[in-house]
């Protein structure tokens, strides 16, 4: 590795102490870069590395709320603005008790380069606060969503920063938001995107990251000679990502056998189709755990309490719901299945040492940066559609999506080949998100 990689690595987790998830995804990141900082020695020059992983902006605020009895709660609200050389800042907001700067910071930073491999004009940002939704009421919600906005709208607007949803904040946190947000502004204008079909929402933006990761996921098989039509596979999750991903599996004619929750996973040979399938997004809109009614419901299957779907043989994994799900010994576990291709859904699925043993051992790895952009894409798109006063329908939508994925396969497959990596999909993925920002960065000097 080059010094001036290290460097800038140790350098971030110096200014950055204990932030360990922000580290490893600048590790991975940064790793990829050192053929192109030999290149590109004006790069250095600039200090694009240092710049690139110091954010912008970032706020941190306190949330006050009451809950449904009277009592005073207190939360930490967080928005990291982590670049906007190519456009306004955009990422989600995640609620979840374990959200924290790290969290934040590795979210923002991903989010950098998945946004520029979409080739939409979109900056990198991410939000959230350590409220936990689950157990809440609706009215609960409502209350925290608009003291969050409360602090947040100063900060962002819809040619500044664009918000969407992500963990912990769907449709109806979106909603409550975007409508805190329009009475402080007094202006109706697409600030947040994920909203509801009845204020300028995007049709098929619900299932849009699951399509995108099936599309990429069949661009991946296909430049290697394969097809997903009769694939058995394995996934994990069972929200809104899972779900997505779940349909277009089926479309394409790849057999879908887990589905997983916090406590377990589910194996179901027969396959996880129609009924099945929409009967996962029930019980996520439900609030409760997928497993144990998922059982009762469809004999056949079975619920493997405290495990992880890779244990099950499948030709194709797709990780899908939260960091670092693919640590080392499962890697090693889906090595010995003799499985080809893992195809990363949620954010950073994979450790740094699981991505280098399945690649060491022959697994192509379709990173999550790439493979699940159509969320973010899909934003971009119900950005446009509000900017211009207009409704897409699902298939116009669904087509630009396809394209876009398709495109960010091809692309990080020849960065990758042009930097001497071969076809490497991590690599090449850092590399071709990397090249346009740190283009539009130089062209715009030292900002």
């Amino acid at each position: 590795m080059s010094n001036y990689v290290q460097e800038c690595i140790e350098l971030c987790k110096k200014n950055n102490p204990g932030e360990v998830e922000f580290h490893q995804t600048v590790e991975e990141v940064l790793s990829s870069l050192v053929p192109v900082m030999e290149k590109h020695p004006e790069y250095e020059k600039a200090a694009i590395l240092e710049r690139l992983t110091e954010p912008e902006r970032g706020i941190t605020f306190r949330v006050v709320w009451t809950d449904d009895n009277g009592k005073v709660q207190v939360n930490k609200g967080y928005r990291y603005q982590f670049n906007s050389a190519i456009g306004p800042y955009k990422g989600g907001l995640r609620f979840a008790p374990n959200v924290y700067p790290g969290i934040i910071k590795f979210l923002g930073f991903e989010q950098i380069f998945k946004n520029s491999l979409t080739g939409l004009p979109i900056g990198g940002g991410k939000g959230g606060s350590d409220f936990d939704p689950n157990g809440k009421s609706d009215a609960e919600i409502m209350r925290f969503c608009q003291a969050f906005m409360t602090e947040l709208y100063r900060h962002i607007g819809p040619e500044t920063d664009i918000p969407a949803g992500d963990l912990g904040v769907g449709a109806r946190e979106v909603g409550y938001m975007f409508g805190q947000y329009k009475r402080l502004v007094n202006r109706f204008e697409g600030v947040l995107t994920g909203k509801g079909l009845s204020y300028g929402g995007l049709r098929g933006r619900t299932e849009a990251t699951g399509y995108g990761i099936v599309f990429f996921a069949n661009a991946m098989l296909e430049a290697n000679g394969e097809k997903l039509a009769g694939k058995e596979v394995a996934i994990s999750g069972f929200g809104n990502v899972a779900w997505g991903t779940a349909q277009k599996l089926n479309e394409l004619g790849a057999k879908l056998v887990t589905i997983s929750g916090p406590d377990g996973y589910i194996h179901d040979p027969n396959g996880i189709s129609g009924e099945k399938v929409a009967y996962m997004l029930e019980l996520r809109n439900s609030g409760k755990n997928v497993c144990a009614p998922y059982v009762d419901k469809f004999p056949g299957s079975t619920f493997v309490a405290g495990k992880k779907p890779w244990e099950v043989k499948a030709d194709l994994y797709i990780p899908c719901a939260t960091q670092n799900e693919i640590l080392i010994d499962d890697a090693k576990t889906i090595v010995a299945n003799g499985c080809k291709f893992v195809c990363e859904g949620s954010n950073m699925s994979s450790t740094n040492e699981a991505i280098k043993y399945l690649q060491d051992n022959g697994i192509i790895v379709g990173p999550s940066k790439a493979a699940n952009a159509g969320g973010v894409a899909c934003s971009c798109i119900e950005m446009g559609q509000n900017s211009g006063k207009t409704v897409f329908t699902p298939e116009e939508v669904y087509a630009q999506l396809e394209t876009i994925m398709v495109g960010i396969h091809d692309a990080c497959a020849n960065a990758s080949q042009t930097y001497g990596f071969g076809y490497n999909l991590v690599a090449g993925a850092n590399v071709a998100g990397f090249l346009k920002v740190a283009d539009a960065m130089m062209a715009q000097g030292l900002v």
